[in-house]
């Protein structure tokens, strides 16, 4: 996601990195809104496809995005993204662990890392089918989730910017700061605030789960910034202009989402995660 504290305000490529970043955002968070809202097959849809993007991009980061392990955790992906949309759970712990010993017996090199790219793609489509099949809370969890986030990269962005400093963890991100990461978990609990305002939760539960979810993020941020500096790599791909990959874009995401989707699910069932997180 982004990188806080990155360059002078001045400077013209800063400046027309935030513009094509604004621009790709106008675009993409009203139509993420607009399939969220839609639910049913057409999540699970976009999960599904976003998930298999994940899986590649991670492929490509790792040096190991050969056709076996490509293939194989394409189509498990998808079946797996087919099952969740119905509630199949069962066959989606099947299907999971079968496509995870296919890729690492397929995988020549890397068997490890490739392993985990699967995992993390099976994590990222499951949860964000669970948390949103919620009949009754799944579109706000899902959008608070999505707001939590959103609003801490925004506002770890400005922070880090507007105030520099000291950095946050220099030898993974170079370019995150302190102040970034205050400013982000900051900005998260406004979102907390709004929901509460509009009586869609109560206060202190959601300042607290807005303030879980926020570090989450961050630390997810910082795990893909971790795999990236491994393997010597600046963005996972160039398919989002301003934003890089799809991991780019929602490492905190694919974070945040699991770990609330487990919340959820501890609180309320697996059928009813959006309610484990909204209803107290």
């Amino acid at each position: 996601m982004t990188e806080n504290g990155a360059a002078p305000a001045g400077s013209t490529p800063a400046s027309s990195n935030l513009m094509m970043r604004v621009l790709a955002a106008l675009v993409l968070a009203p139509l993420a809104i607009a399939l969220a809202y839609a639910g049913g097959w057409i999540w699970a849809f976009l999960v599904t496809l976003v998930s298999i993007g994940l899986f590649v991009e991670w492929l490509t980061v790792v040096g190991a995005g050969k056709a076996g392990p490509t293939g194989a955790g394409t189509i498990a992906l998808a079946v797996i993204g087919f099952c969740a949309a119905l509630g199949w759970l069962t066959p989606v712990v099947l299907i999971a662990v079968l496509g995870f010993v296919c890729i690492a017996l397929l995988a020549k090199e890397q068997r490890g890392w490739t392993a985990a790219g699967f995992l993390y793609a099976v994590a990222a489509l499951v949860a964000s089918v669970l948390v949103r099949q919620d009949p009754v809370n799944g579109f706000v969890a899902l959008m608070f989730v999505l707001l939590v986030v959103w609003a801490t990269d925004i506002g770890g962005y400005f922070a880090g910017r507007a105030i520099g400093g000291p950095k946050l963890w220099p030898r993974v991100s170079p370019k995150k700061t302190w102040a970034g990461a205050l400013g982000g978990f900051a900005a998260s609990l406004t979102v907390a605030g709004g929901f509460a305002a509009f009586g869609l939760g109560k206060a202190v539960p959601l300042l607290v789960l807005s303030a879980v979810l926020s570090v989450v993020s961050q630390l997810g941020d910082l795990f893909e910034s971790a795999v990236k500096r491994r393997f010597g790599v600046k963005d996972s791909s160039h398919l989002i202009p301003g934003h890089g990959g799809l991991m780019d874009r929602l490492d905190g995401f694919v974070a945040a989402v699991l770990v609330a989707s487990i919340f959820g699910i501890l609180r309320h069932g697996v059928h009813s995660a959006g309610s484990g997180l909204m209803v107290w």
